[in-house]
C-alpha cells in the first residue's frame, strides 16, 4: 500500500472526522472535533496562507499537518508546521511525506524560519532532528481529574472586582479582544504575537465552535475586563483552558487564579469530568497556579526550529 499526501477537504465529513480522530489519538491533551477542524480551515486569517494536509493510505487518513505562515508575529518570514501521525501507523513514511510537502510549501511562500511542535518522546525528537530541526523552548500539558479531584475553595472576590462570563459580552466582545491582545504580548514562547485585527479575531476566536462562553470567566475592575480564563469544551466531557491572563496593572492580586477556580467549578457542575491546560516551561507563575488547582503534568512537548537557506 502507498501513502499519499493531499490537501484536507474540510467540507467532506470523512476528512474532517479523520483529521480530528488522528489528532485525538496522537495528541489527546488538546481538544479537536470535526467542527473545530472545519472552522479553522475556513477562518484562519488569509495572510496565514493556511494549508491543512492529510496523509492517506488505502483511503484512510493516518497523518495530518497544519501548515501556515505566522502572520500575527512582528517578525516576517516565519512558518509553522505541526505534524501528527496516528500512533498505530508510525514508521510508514506518512510523517516524512507530510514534512516534505509542508516545507516545500512554506519555502515557496518565502518562509526562512520554520517552527514545529513535537512531543518529548525519543522517536518524535529523533524525527525532528533528522530533518534538520533544533530544539527550542518546551511546554507542559497538564491534566486535572474534575470528576474525582479536589478543587480549592472559592477565594474571596476582592472589593471593586466583578466576575462575569464571556456570554455577558455577546453584544460587544471588543473589550475581550483588547484584553486578549494585551495579555498575549507577555505570553512566553519562541514567537512574539500581536493581535491587531479585530474582525479576524471575531471570526477565528470569538466564533470558535469549542469556545464555551458560559464557562469562560472574566474578571472586571473599574468597569473593564482585566483578567480571564478562556474555556473550550468538546461537546462531551472534556474541558480545556485555551488562555489565561491578567493585564500588567492588575497582576499579583490572584485574579487569574480566581477566574480559573470559578471556571473549573462551573465546569464540574456542568458534568465535565476531565480538564486540560498547557504552559510554557518558563511560565513559573501559571504553573504554580495550576499545581495549586490540582493539575498534574501528563506530557511535554518541544518547539523545534529550522532555518531555511
Amino acid at each position: 500500500m502507498t501513502v499519499l499526501v493531499r490537501d484536507l477537504r474540510p467540507d467532506v465529513p470523512a476528512d474532517a472526522e479523520g483529521f480530528a480522530r488522528v489528532r485525538r489519538l496522537a495528541l489527546p491533551y488538546i481538544l479537536f472535533t470535526p467542527d473545530s477542524v472545519r472552522h479553522t480551515a475556513a477562518h484562519v486569517h488569509p495572510a496565514a496562507r493556511f494549508r491543512p494536509l492529510v496523509a492517506e493510505e488505502d483511503g484512510e487518513i493516518i497523518g495530518t499537518a497544519q501548515v501556515h505562515l505566522i502572520h500575527d508575529s512582528p517578525e516576517p518570514g516565519q512558518g509553522a508546521l505541526n505534524i501528527y501521525v496516528r500512533p498505530d501507523q508510525t514508521g510508514r513514511g506518512a510523517g516524512r511525506l507530510l514534512a516534505r510537502v509542508a516545507e516545500e510549501y512554506l519555502a515557496e511562500l518565502g518562509a526562512t524560519r520554520l517552527l514545529a511542535w513535537a512531543l518529548d518522546e525519543p522517536a518524535n525528537r529523533a524525527f525532528a532532528e533528522r530533518h534538520g530541526y533544533r530544539p527550542g523552548r518546551s511546554a507542559h500539558f497538564l491534566r486535572l481529574d474534575l470528576a474525582h479531584g479536589t478543587l480549592p475553595p472559592l477565594p474571596e472576590t476582592p472589593s471593586g472586582v466583578e466576575l462575569r462570563t464571556a456570554a455577558d459580552f455577546a453584544a460587544d466582545p471588543r473589550p475581550l479582544f483588547e484584553l486578549d491582545a494585551e495579555t498575549v504580548l507577555d505570553e512566553p514562547g519562541d514567537v512574539d504575537t500581536e493581535f491587531t485585527d479585530y474582525d479576524a479575531w471575531v471570526e477565528e476566536v470569538w466564533h470558535h465552535p469549542l469556545l464555551n462562553r458560559e464557562l469562560t470567566v472574566v474578571v472586571c475592575a473599574d468597569g473593564r475586563p482585566v483578567a480571564f480564563t478562556v474555556a473550550y469544551t468538546d461537546g462531551g466531557t472534556r474541558y480545556s483552558t485555551a488562555m489565561t491572563g491578567t493585564v500588567r496593572a492588575h497582576r499579583g492580586r490572584g485574579l487569574a487564579k480566581l477566574a480559573k477556580i470559578h471556571s473549573l467549578r462551573r465546569a464540574r457542575a456542568a458534568g465535565l469530568t476531565e480538564a486540560f491546560t498547557g504552559n510554557d516551561t518558563g511560565n513559573g507563575p501559571m504553573i504554580a497556579i495550576n499545581k495549586r488547582l490540582g493539575y498534574a503534568f501528563c506530557a511535554r512537548e518541544v518547539r523545534y526550529i529550522r532555518a531555511l537557506d
